[in-house]
């Protein structure tokens, strides 16, 4: 998400890049792909907001109130304030303005500090997304390893896990205040009278960045990336060792009932399906982390590689924000059966209602135009 910072780089910083960081064609294709990223974001953001919705209308449902759909439930909320800030953001800079621009309209005031909101404001909605993500992983693994049943022992579990989305809030505002406060506006000189408001520059690779800059960054890369990331693949991999064991279980189980099994089985899908969004997060936040660093340590690579690849971290981190109800539908039977119950029986009675509806209402025009003829005899 620093990549809104694209337009200011031009003239918030003079310094020259080293020849190693000459990258033709990395340009190049920033520059035509800021045309069209606008429009393709827009329209990811138009079915991912409702399908989150979605998500969160189905998971709130009494019968679906478990620890891990009170997290999921949570990760819906994230997603859609994400990309909810991110609609003005790709109208005004992308849509209504060429990225690669600078104007009094497109850098006034007002605008450049709605940047200034949305740029801290989506970096902790993805904190607290990949946290959110570490949760789901350790909960899972608790689960498989200790399965007491029980409403008691569910009652403890989902408010275990209620509080643990609370702390994650809270903590992931607290790691990005040094974050909040690295942004600071200048004003410029556009001619004509004109004037507009650009980032100032980081000069990170120097040696004279201010020192919340690199406190920001160390920790945003660091507790917001890294670790993670690095408890993710922990956890994942736990995952994949109790998925695998579960397998090897049920093929000693098929003198079973058909109940137990279904409960295997449905348990295989749920692991499957948060194996395939921690793989996710681990695609999207990963190569991010990585690149953080290399900002901290290598001179100009945040100007000619880092807001480059921007628009391109965007799009992926739109796409998996966006995909979880196709991800529910697809591995969980009773978020399907719960989906449908919602809104297809809803339609249905809505269909159902409507002949009688119009049936009485032509009774009734009838039974009007009789009366009118009779008293007009």
């Amino acid at each position: 998400m620093i990549n809104a910072m694209r337009a200011n780089i031009s003239l918030a910083t003079t310094t020259t890049a080293p020849i190693m960081y000459q990258t033709e064609t990395l340009d190049a294709f920033s520059i035509w792909y800021s045309q069209w990223h606008g429009y393709i974001s827009l329209l990811i953001c138009s079915f991912g907001i409702p399908l989150n919705m979605f998500n969160i209308t189905v998971l709130t449902q009494r019968k679906m109130l478990t620890p891990i759909n009170c997290i999921l439930t949570w990760l819906a909320v994230s997603d859609i304030a994400t990309m909810a800030s991110y609609v003005p953001f790709a109208t005004h800079f992308y849509c209504q303005h060429s990225a690669n621009s600078i104007s009094a309209e497109k850098n006034s005031w007002t605008w450049m500090h709605f940047l200034l909101v949305y740029l801290n404001f989506s970096a902790t909605t993805h904190t607290v997304s990949i946290w959110l993500g570490v949760s789901l992983a350790i909960f899972r693994h608790h689960h498989l390893q200790s399965p007491a049943k029980g409403n008691l022992t569910r009652i403890r579990r989902l408010i275990r896990a209620r509080l643990v989305v609370f702390v994650i809030f809270v903590g992931s505002i607290l790691v990005m205040v040094p974050n909040y406060l690295s942004h600071h506006l200048s004003e410029i000189n556009l001619g004509d009278n004109a004037t507009g408001y650009i980032f100032e520059s980081w000069e990170l690779g120097s040696g004279k960045e201010r020192p919340i800059i690199l406190v920001g960054l160390f920790l945003y890369s660091i507790l917001a990336k890294l670790v993670p990331c690095v408890l993710i693949i922990v956890y994942g991999s736990l995952l994949l060792i109790t998925l695998n064991n579960t397998i090897r279980n049920k093929r000693r189980r098929l003198n079973e009932n058909g109940v137990c099994m279904g409960s295997q089985r449905h348990a295989s899908r749920t692991t499957v399906m948060l194996l395939i969004v921690m793989i996710l997060f681990l695609i999207t936040e990963l190569p991010q982390a990585v690149l953080i660093m290399c900002c901290i340590f290598f001179k100009d690579f945040f100007e000619k590689v880092y807001i480059p690849l921007g628009d391109a971290m965007d799009i992926i981190a739109l796409v998996n924000s966006s995909i979880n109800f196709v991800l529910y539908c697809t591995m969980s039977q009773e978020f399907r059966r719960t989906f449908i119950r919602l809104f297809c029986s809803c339609s249905a009675a809505m269909f159902q209602r409507q002949p009688k509806s119009y049936i009485s209402t032509q009774l009734r025009h009838n039974e009007l135009h009789a009366t009118f003829i009779e008293r007009t005899q």
